[in-house]
């Protein structure tokens, strides 16, 4: 039997929350909770600074527009526990997630986590997910900067060793997708919510997993830079 020649991106790197699991709502629950014990109500004003962001970024949101200054440390440790709690009861792959990661490994496709999420919700998913989808996992942790900034992206690609331009950044917010285009991957977008996702040249959009298959993550990176 002849091996198959078929194009196939270098590697394809997975945002966690909203992507691959659907725990995006899950921290928009926690962080909501805690701002109403401030007396604080989220809004659609809210959403660029909790959507997609690493806890310590909606940590300093809340104590900045709270009526009850609070520290943003202490901020940031409850919703951590708060949203750590919703995790450890309810995670739940995103419609043709698993899927996805099965026509990968069949195709001898590396795959990468990248997450603002702490470590310790990123293995607290992984233990339901299953770790050995993954070659290489990040969390908020492994970088000096996170999402948006492009180094999740830069770093996950460099311990791949491989060209980010080469890789497809599988994201579902616009925070998600600025770093990924950032570090120059070609970015597929999910979106879990109602929020507008960036249009440039190396951004797709699709409205659910579901309509991914490895031929279309091969043509991606395929094509001639804009």
């Amino acid at each position: 039997m002849t091996p198959s020649c078929s194009p196939k991106p270098a590697a394809v790197l997975f945002d966690m929350d909203g992507t691959l699991v659907d725990t995006e709502h899950l921290w928009w629950e926690a962080t909501s909770e805690i701002a109403a014990e401030l007396g604080y109500a989220l809004g659609e004003a809210d959403v660029p600074e909790v959507l997609g962001r690493a806890v310590e970024h909606t940590a300093a949101h809340l104590a900045a527009v709270c009526p009850v200054p609070t520290g943003a440390a202490v901020l940031a440790e409850r919703l951590n526990a708060a949203f750590t709690h919703r995790v450890a009861a309810r995670v739940v792959p995103r419609p043709g997630a698993l899927a996805l990661l099965a026509e990968l490994r069949a195709a001898a496709v590396p795959t990468a986590l990248v997450s603002a999420s702490p470590r310790q919700v990123v293995d607290l998913v992984l233990t339901h997910l299953g770790r050995d989808w993954f070659a290489v996992t990040l969390a908020a942790e492994d970088t000096e900067r996170t999402k948006p900034d492009p180094a999740p992206y830069l770093a996950a690609a460099a311990r791949l060793g491989l060209d980010p331009a080469a890789c497809v950044a599988v994201e579902d917010t616009p925070t998600g997708v600025a770093s990924a285009h950032a570090a120059g991957c070609a970015v597929l977008a999910v979106p879990s919510s109602d929020v507008a996702m960036p249009s440039a040249p190396g951004i797709t959009l699709l409205a659910s997993l579901t309509e991914a298959d490895l031929p279309l993550l091969a043509g991606l990176t395929a094509r001639p830079a804009e």
